[in-house]
């Protein structure tokens, strides 16, 4: 029995067609990416997610003159956005006087460098900081940034250090005013222990 030639010819379309139905469609294009390229989590994302958790935290505050006051707060800190940006939030409370905080940190892969931002109950501005060096791996380094017209005029300067201690169990985080000579005083300290039973990524 024989075909007419028509017929097979059009069977090789006929499977290319059918093959072609039962593949996945095809991946659409982000055209966001030609502007602002994606990026994924890198060695500063694996040291934030040690920080993951629930914490206790102990607040000292560092006058220019007199003695020193502390403040007990919790922290719940978590990672967001597919593991990019670690958030953290506070809350202290003092007599019937309750302050809520919220920070976040991330890392520009692949080399830096950390940036952070914080808002809080006590304030309507939001505080800016950013990295200058490279990471070391073993603290974060940030410096303050001004926005708008505070850029503009003298600001206070500031230098943060945060270092994990205790095998992870422990977050001391130090805050240090910049005079304009360049000198340094301790401004504001935090301890971050982890509570019992919180969850630890290291």
């Amino acid at each position: 029995m024989t075909f007419p030639r028509c017929r097979l010819a059009l069977f090789p379309l006929v499977i290319v067609v059918l093959v072609g139905a039962g593949q996945p469609p095809a991946r659409q294009k982000d055209p966001q990416s030609a502007y602002e390229p994606r990026s994924g989590p890198g060695a500063g994302q694996k040291f934030l997610a040690k920080f993951v958790g629930d914490w206790d935290v102990v607040k000292t505050f560092h006058p220019r003159s007199g003695e020193p006051s502390r403040q007990r707060g919790t922290c719940r800190q978590t990672m967001e956005h597919d593991g990019r940006f670690l958030k953290s939030e506070f809350t202290f409370e003092q007599g019937d006087t309750k302050t809520t905080g919220t920070g976040l940190i991330g890392y520009e892969t692949p080399n830096g460098p950390f940036s952070s931002v914080w808002i809080d109950s006590r304030q309507t501005k939001m505080s800016a900081r950013a990295g200058k060096g490279p990471f070391d791996g073993k603290e974060i380094v940030l410096y303050s940034k001004s926005f708008g017209d505070d850029a503009k005029g003298p600001t206070r300067s500031s230098r943060t250090v945060t270092k994990l201690e205790d095998d992870g169990n422990k977050i001391v985080h130090r805050q240090f005013a910049i005079a304009v000579d360049g000198s340094e005083r301790l401004m504001m300290e935090l301890v971050m222990t982890r509570k019992s039973g919180g969850t630890s990524t290291k």
